[in-house]
């Protein structure tokens, strides 16, 4: 869902107030099972990725390897970070759903913050990697681990441009309880990337190479 889905979703709700949602015979509202059908098809590439870079962790071709240089501590608290947002996403839902406006704003500023933090801390990790020669074109566990994080990177950068669509929406008092699904919509995305990342974690950085 881009940041022009999620205000044209946010537009539509509002032309529909007064009027029940539609839903699919799962139950779920046609957004919401679009959600989860591309967040189905995301766990494919992903597991693609995490496959790949198993595979290819340990060749190296007689180079340095990205497990040769991590600094565990730091991503540690960069991945805390990270973890913290899903919290903030669930209080900015709750605050929208109670009708709380600023409430809402100011949680889904935090979320959208923290998620920066992390993709500066990984933008710092990637830089330090190239400084001590593991860049990605180095050997194709570089190559692999470049791909898979900044994969994920990407997919964090775009859940802050939403969000912040989001804190957009709402300062011009377009985001109301009664689009307040859209806010949850965008929170099962910013959850996925989350969950996503502590297995991306879990395999890159505690598993040992063999």
């Amino acid at each position: 869902m881009s940041a022009e889905a999620v205000t044209a979703d946010l537009d539509h709700t509002a032309d529909d107030h007064g009027h029940e949602e539609h839903a699919t015979t799962t139950g779920l509202s046609h957004t919401k099972l679009a959600m989860w059908v591309f967040l189905g098809s995301e766990c494919l590439l992903f597991g693609g990725l995490i496959s790949t870079y198993l595979l290819y962790k340990t060749r190296g071709n007689g180079r340095t390897l990205p497990t040769d240089v991590f600094d565990i501590p730091f991503t540690s608290v960069s991945s805390f970070v990270l973890l913290m947002s899903s919290l903030t996403m669930v209080l900015a839902l709750s605050a929208v759903t109670r009708g709380e406006a600023e409430a809402g704003r100011t949680w889904l500023l935090a979320t959208a913050l923290l998620g920066g933090v992390f993709i500066g801390g990984q933008v710092y990790e990637f830089t330090a990697f190239v400084r001590e020669g593991v860049a990605f074109t180095t050997n194709p566990a570089s190559s692999a681990f470049f791909t898979l994080t900044g994969f994920h990177g990407v997919h964090v950068s775009l859940g802050i441009v939403m969000l912040m669509s989001l804190f957009v929406a709402s300062l011009k008092g377009k985001l109301t309880q009664r689009n307040a699904e859209t806010v949850e919509i965008v929170g099962l995305y910013w959850h996925f990337v989350d969950i996503v990342w502590i297995f991306i974690f879990t395999v890159i950085y505690l598993i040992p190479a063999d």
